[in-house]
């Protein structure tokens, strides 16, 4: 019986796009294991953050995360699946399987030289320890083909990542910090940090001064606050809802109830907000670098500069295209469709068992 083992301890923070990630393609690959094979099964195990112990239910096994686990882990697996370049728990003697979402610390002002370096080197040595890489877009596998050695004959593909929100799921309720819910509103959702570029969405609110904006996400860096008094140099404060990290549930209300989806990150390794918000079938907004436009398509509206009257014309104009052609929205949920977590986990599976018919550890 082939075995299998999933680091999915980012389960620790289940709201976190890492923690959605985990708990997703978990249940995925658990429901949907190949059983046709002549030796059985597949043994799948999971790593778990401690109390999570049985989370993807009987038929898989599970051990739970600790500091000693970071030295040694029982068992010895035919693949062991890192599903994050940033993974501290790695395997003596089983085939690695290592995904890179991104390399967005590259990107990052207050990164010395020297600990970016620090970085890549740490990534390196999982590449050198790895007998298959997986990399979330296209625009990561050039990212980690330019910044990291690869060899050649190391396979490397692309698997994107699966969207789990659906618009039928939206509960009728809004969230409590959204009171006078009739009102308009832009939203973002995702953590507020320099990477992600908010800042540059303040104007918005002098532009339409009927509209709110929401700011959906972790707000614990430094960065929230710079926002915050931007908002009040401004005088938009009352406009600016910054509610902190919200769970699936509000998500979900908020995709359905906001005017337009507003993303003018900097850099993403596969941008799951956009992604989610297309599912929902609303104009989206967003930058047009790193992987946003690969993994965005044709008919999402791209800032062609994060100048506040280049980027309020395009909201104006993009909202007004939007109400025109009402084709644009099934042409969004028709891209994201190709987003299903049951797809990755089986394109998952086939790389599994590729993986575990190559001869070596």
């Amino acid at each position: 019986m082939p075995s299998l083992f999933i680091d999915a301890e980012r389960l620790r923070n289940i709201n976190s796009g890492l923690g959605q990630l985990c708990l997703h393609l978990g249940r995925e690959l658990v429901g949907t294991r190949p059983a046709g094979r002549p030796e059985g099964p597949w043994k799948v195990t999971f790593l778990v953050p401690k109390g999570r112990a049985g989370f993807f239910g009987p038929s898989a096994d599970h051990i739970e995360a600790s500091w000693p686990r970071r030295l040694w882990i029982p068992g010895r697996y035919d693949v062991w699946h890192c599903l994050h370049q940033d993974s501290v728990y790695l395997p003596a003697r089983s085939k690695l399987m290592l995904t890179i979402y991104d390399l967005n610390f590259l990107e990052r002002a207050d990164y010395s030289a020297a600990k970016k370096a620090r970085r890549l080197a740490r990534l390196q040595r999982k590449i050198n320890r790895a007998s298959l890489l997986t990399a979330g877009s296209a625009h990561t596998a050039s990212v980690v083909r330019t910044h990291l050695r690869v060899p050649d004959a190391l396979p490397f593909k692309v698997v994107y990542t699966g969207v789990a929100v659906r618009e039928q799921d939206a509960p009728p309720d809004a969230p409590a910090f959204l009171a006078d819910h009739e009102r308009p509103f832009f939203l973002f959702i995702g953590a507020i940090h320099p990477r992600k570029n908010v800042h540059t969405l303040l104007p918005l609110l002098e532009a339409f001064p009927a509209h709110r904006l929401v700011l959906a996400g972790p707000d614990h860096h430094a960065y929230a606050r710079q926002v915050r008094d931007q908002a009040r140099r401004t005088g938009v404060t009352d406009r600016l809802l910054m509610p902190g990290a919200v769970d699936e549930a509000a998500k979900s209300w908020l995709y359905a109830h906001c005017e337009a989806f507003v993303f003018p990150s900097l850099s993403e390794g596969f941008g799951l907000p956009l992604v989610e918000a297309m599912v929902f079938g609303k104009p989206v907004f967003a930058s047009n670098l790193t992987s946003l436009p690969e993994i965005g398509g044709p008919d999402v509206y791209y800032f062609e500069n994060f100048e506040p009257g280049s980027m309020v014309r395009m909201v104006r104009e993009g909202l007004d295209d939007f109400r025109r052609n009402p084709e644009r929205r099934e042409r969004l949920k028709k891209w994201v469709a190709r987003y299903r977590w049951a797809s990755v986990a089986a394109e998952y599976w086939k790389l599994y068992e590729e993986l575990a018919t190559v001869k070596g550890p």
